[in-house]
Order: structure tokens, then sequence, then C-alpha cells
């Protein structure tokens, strides 16, 4: 079995504690691997040496570094197949949506080739009588960044490549279930030109989050996982005087106008609903028809697309349609809230539960489950599930639609599937929150704009990658100057109007 490790000042390293965590393989329920979880000692001497590397690091002129990201987005693309079966080896999603997790990381690297464009100060020529100011923007120091198992690549890669071209060194934790692509990541930063340290991986359980959080050292931590964990790191962080960016669970709608091309929105939300086996932050998991014929053809046209979806391994080629969920908690988790959904009176339309696939019964697998007439009271609407089940919630107009959106407490994306421009634009404008899609179904922003919920979807005023993480990542000084040049004024003793 293999026996993963650190990867500190360079180098992999084995851990001290001698306490491990298992990797399992979730189409077989098997142990892989095993990551060492690191003690307080070991993250506190890793963030001391990330410290004295970001020294030179910050010294480095921000085109050097961007050089950097440059070699490794080069790399990332040349080792894409072998990133994509890392994620797919140990999360168990299929190998394209693998390399779609690979390649969404990669373009926040590719923003980041061009990061000294986003890291110019302001300069003001003559404010006053032969006063000049101007700003700078500086790195933190040594940030942290706290990553989930559901996207191995890309949000390590949202993390790491805006940091580091800020000049920052950083403490990656990679999530204990599925850590290997972070080590090779790390490794590919190595030869791309990253000095040795700037970029430490630490592997760890709640022992090493608290050690994070506490440390005086670390500046900033950027979180991405459950709401109840997110508001605990972003308090205890921000308690602990440091920046931090958290992002936590989430329930998104998608509301289908009787105008809509009901079998364009079926495919959206059997793609968004199931993709991943339903384990992703931005999936649609509550589908919003308004009105009873908008419903019924819905239902009509979702049935047949969901009881064709093919589960299976990764291994089964690139027409398996998702694979396991991440451990055997999160199967009974899942089947446990569509009994309460069954128990609480929605109707089971397609029912998941107690699939089997042959040769892999010890597997993590969820079959696809479809609801209707589920209500908000309900658990399966009220929790988020995490899962491959889709909740349909039946609306009579598109203000009760709307509404049912907005008064969720979860806020991190959203979409409207209709043809009308102005009933699209009222909702944009109108629902409270932070990602909409207008006849797309699961609006992540591209790279160069900002990605970040509203709600108790996150915690922090600043956004993950785009021009928001270059703020988050870097502190602002601003300069007044003056050079004396015949002028000859006394002391002041008020603030005076520089007129």
């Amino acid at each position: 079995m293999q026996e993963l490790s650190h990867y500190i000042n360079g180098k992999h390293v084995k851990g001290t504690s001698g306490r491990f965590a298992d990797v399992m393989n979730p189409a077989t329920g098997e142990v892989q691997a095993k990551v060492p979880l690191a003690t307080v000692e070991e993250l506190n001497d890793a963030v001391a040496k990330a410290e004295e590397a970001q020294k030179a690091w910050s010294a480095t002129n921000p085109q050097r570094r961007a050089r950097v990201m440059m070699k490794f987005g080069a790399l990332i693309n040349e080792h894409m197949d072998e990133l994509a079966e890392l994620v797919s080896r140990e999360h168990g999603k299929t190998l394209p949506d693998g390399r779609g997790d690979v390649q969404r990381g990669l373009e926040v690297v590719e923003v980041c080739m061009g990061g000294p464009s986003l890291l110019k100060g302001e300069f003001t020529d003559d404010g006053g009588p032969g006063i000049d100011l101007y700003s700078m923007r500086q790195p933190l120091g040594v940030v942290a960044g706290i990553t989930p198992f559901n996207f191995p690549a890309m949000i390590p890669l949202w993390k790491m490549a805006p940091a580091l071209t800020c000049g920052n060194a950083m403490i990656l934790k990679p999530s204990e279930r599925c850590p290997s692509t972070s080590l090779r990541l790390a490794e590919l930063l190595t030869e791309a030109g990253l000095p040795d340290g700037v970029l430490q991986v630490i592997n760890g359980d709640k022992e090493v989050v608290d050690a994070i959080l506490d440390n005086d050292t670390v500046q900033a931590v950027g979180f991405v996982g459950s709401t109840p964990i997110a508001q605990y790191i972003y308090g205890r962080a921000a308690n602990n005087g440091k920046r931090a960016q958290c992002f936590g669970g989430a329930k998104n709608h998608m509301i289908i106008m009787p105008d809509a091309d009901i079998e364009k929105a079926a495919d959206a939300l059997v793609g968004a609903g199931f993709g991943a086996a339903g384990e992703r932050c931005m999936a649609i998991s509550v589908a919003v028809p308004v009105g009873q014929e908008t419903a019924d053809k819905l239902m009509e046209s979702l049935i047949p697309r969901v009881e064709k979806l093919k589960v299976g391994p990764y291994t089964s080629g690139d027409d398996v349609d998702y694979g396991p969920v991440i451990t055997a908690a999160s199967k009974e988790r899942i089947e446990g809230l569509v009994n309460s959904g069954v128990d609480q009176g929605a109707k089971l339309v397609i029912d998941g539960r107690n699939f089997s696939l042959q040769g892999y019964e010890d597997g993590f697998f969820v079959g696809p489950s479809l609801f209707d007439n589920v209500t908000p009271d309900m658990d399966i609407y009220k929790e988020e599930i995490f899962g491959p089940v889709l909740s349909t919630v039946r609306a009579e107009t598109y203000e009760d639609a709307l509404n049912l959106v907005i008064d969720n407490p979860y806020g991190n994306g959203t979409a409207i599937y209709t043809a009308d421009g102005d009933t699209a634009r009222d909702f944009a404008h109108r629902v409270n929150v932070g990602m909409v899609g207008i006849n797309f179904p699961i609006p992540v922003p591209l790279s160069y704009h900002t990605f970040g919920g509203w709600k108790k979807s996150a915690f922090g005023d600043l956004n993950q990658y785009g021009p928001d993480a270059f703020r988050f990542y870097t502190k602002t000084k601003t300069v007044t100057a003056r050079w004396f040049s015949g002028i000859k004024d006394g002391g002041e003793f008020n603030f005076k109007a520089m007129d």
C-alpha cells in the first residue's frame, strides 16, 4: 500500500506523528493509500520555513513570478491526463470530469500569467504643492489554503496561483481524502522554477487546521467546504486577526419558466444535478418549474434522461455519466435523506437507493434519484444533500419561484431558463445570490471574473480568483511624498487641504 507524504522545501517528507488517514478507492471501497496527519510542530516548522523562503520570493519582480506561472501552466497541460487520473482515482469522478477539474484550475493559472498588470499601484502627480501620492500592492507574507475533496485540482489551483503570483508563500492543506493531486502540482511548481519552501503541502485534520488558524505568522486563510466549518474557520481566523475568505454550502435552484425550451432545460438539469455524483457546490439540486403544465412537461422530459444515466467507475470509459460518492458515510447520508423525502410526503419518481454495480458491490455508488412535489419544509429541500438527487418544487408563479430562491439561506448559484429577456433581467437584478445563470445551469464565471456566493454560502468580503484574489492576497500601502525644492514654510499643526 502506498504511503504518501508532505511536501516541504521542495521535497517529499514523511510524517512523524504516526497518525494516518485512509485514502479510499471510492469505486471498490478499498484503502489505496495512507496519508500522514501532521502534528502542530510539523505545521509550525513548515510555516517558519515558508516565512524564510517568502522574503526572496517577494523580492522577485512580478514578471519573473509570472514566468513561473507560464512554465507551470505548460507543465499542467503536458501532464493533463496524469493529473486527471489522480483526481479520478481518489475522488471517483469520471476522466472527462477529472480533466475539467484540472482545466478550470489551469485557467486561473493562465490569468496569473498576466499578474503584473493586476499588481500595479496608483499614482497622483502634484496632489499638493510639490506633493505626490502613490500606492503599492505588497504581499501579505505567509498565507494558507484549506481545500475540499470534491475538486482536488481546481480549488488548490484557485488558491495557490494568485497567492504565489502576488509574492506570498503558501501553506496548502488539501483534503486528506484526495491529497495526491496537490502533491503532484507541488512537484510541477518546483519544476516550473518556484523556489523551495514557497509552497508547502501539509496533510492533516482539524488539529492542523486549528494550528494554521492560531499561527501568528499566517496572515490569511482561504477555505472551501461546508457552511458550519466555513463559519468556524472564518470566526477563528478573524479572532486571530487574519484575513479570511471562506466558502460554504449551497442549495442551488433553477427556475424553468413556461416559455423556456423544456428539452434544453431538462438536459441542463440532468448534467448540473447529477454530474460528479452531485458533489459540486454549484450543482443544481432544486428544479423550480413555474405552472403545473410546465412542471408536467419538465418531468416528462426528465424521467427518461435520468433513467438512462450510466453510473460506474472512471475505468469503465468516457461514456460513464458519473461515478461513486466519496465515502461510505456519504452514501449512507444521501440514502437516508432520500428516505426522509419519502417519509415526509415527496413523490420519489426515480429511486436511486439500493443501487448495486456488478463487480463493485463494496463501492460507494448511489443511483440517481428524482423527486417531485417537494416542499420547502422537507429535509431534502432544507439540507445540502451533496449527492445525485434532484428535487422538484412546483411554483404557481414567477414571483413564488423567485421568492423561494430569495428566502433560501444559501446563496451560491442559481439559474433561470426563459425566452423572455425582461424576466431574465428582472431575475438577475433582484435575486440575492452571488452567481446567476441565464439559460446556463452552472454559472461558474470565467477565471478573469470572480467566484463567490452570498448569504450562508460565503464568509468574507472578497471572492476567489480574478481581481478579488489579487486584492485578498495583497495589502495596499499608500505613500505621500514631498521633495523640498524652494518650499520654506514652517511647521504645520493642523490638517490642511491640498489646494
